[in-house]
């Protein structure tokens, strides 16, 4: 029987990216997200679309969680723990700092707390969470505080579940990666240019000026790095960075 992985925010950049990585390397996955048109795009994509599912949820909503897995009921021998929301907050009327923090924190504990039921058993090898994290875990920025809180937040409840779920053998990770070319990036990039009266390009090319390869990653990468986290046996409670070198975490 294949492995069967959840993967959150499965419809773009890095869930889907992960979702390709994955299948090639034998998963069947349960693709779970906001957006069922992105959801079923990215399932298309895929090699056997017919072999894997699609949960249409909004990870604040526990509920939608509940009832999306219920009715698939899968076996499930790991999550991928992607959803997140990013940009800007500040304080005041409009402050997305409930938003950010509802998704990015609250909702990855209401998902993987969901799933571990739907978990195979001990008997059946070591089960993983891997959760994606952020370079900005580590580092501060600039109207950023409910991104950062949030995703500095997904460390300390991945090294607490990894201390509860080891004698389970249920093994549980982190990601944090620095720049992604995902639309999210994107959309930060024009974001910073606009409040710096810049062009695109140039706040591209200075951003990357504090990264050692001067490059982002690629989605593919992260993917990668997750299909490895996946399938080891030794390595529960850690954080690991994939940045080009934008920063040397002792």
């Amino acid at each position: 029987m294949k492995r069967k992985i959840l993967i959150s925010g499965a419809g773009t950049g890095i869930g889907q990216a992960t979702a390709k990585t994955l299948e090639d390397k034998g998963y069947s996955l349960v693709l779970l997200g906001r957006n069922k048109e992105n959801l079923e795009k990215a399932r298309s994509m895929l090699a056997e679309p017919s072999a894997h599912a699609v949960i249409s949820a909004d990870i604040r909503n526990a509920q939608e969680i509940k009832d999306g897995l219920a009715e698939v009921k899968p076996v499930l021998h790991g999550v991928v723990a992607n959803a997140g929301l990013g940009g800007e907050n500040q304080y005041g009327e409009n402050d997305r700092w409930q938003a950010i923090i509802e998704t990015n924190l609250t909702g990855t504990y209401q998902l993987v707390e969901e799933a571990l039921p739907y978990f195979a058993s001990k008997e059946d090898g070591y089960r993983h969470v891997v959760i994606i994290s952020s370079i900005l875990a580590r580092l501060g920025v600039p109207r950023y505080t409910a991104y950062c809180a949030s995703k500095a937040g997904l460390l300390g409840l991945m090294r607490s579940w990894s201390v509860e779920l080891a004698a389970q053998n249920i093994l549980v990770n982190a990601i944090a990666p620095g720049w992604v070319s995902t639309d999210m990036a994107t959309e930060g990039l024009e974001t910073f240019a606009k409040s710096a009266g810049k062009s695109y390009e140039e706040i591209y090319q200075e951003q990357m000026s504090h990264v050692l390869l001067g490059k982002m990653s690629e989605p593919e990468e992260i993917g990668e790095m997750i299909a490895y986290l996946l399938s080891q046996t030794s390595i529960t409670g850690q954080t690991l960075d994939i940045n080009n070198g934008a920063i040397m975490p002792a």
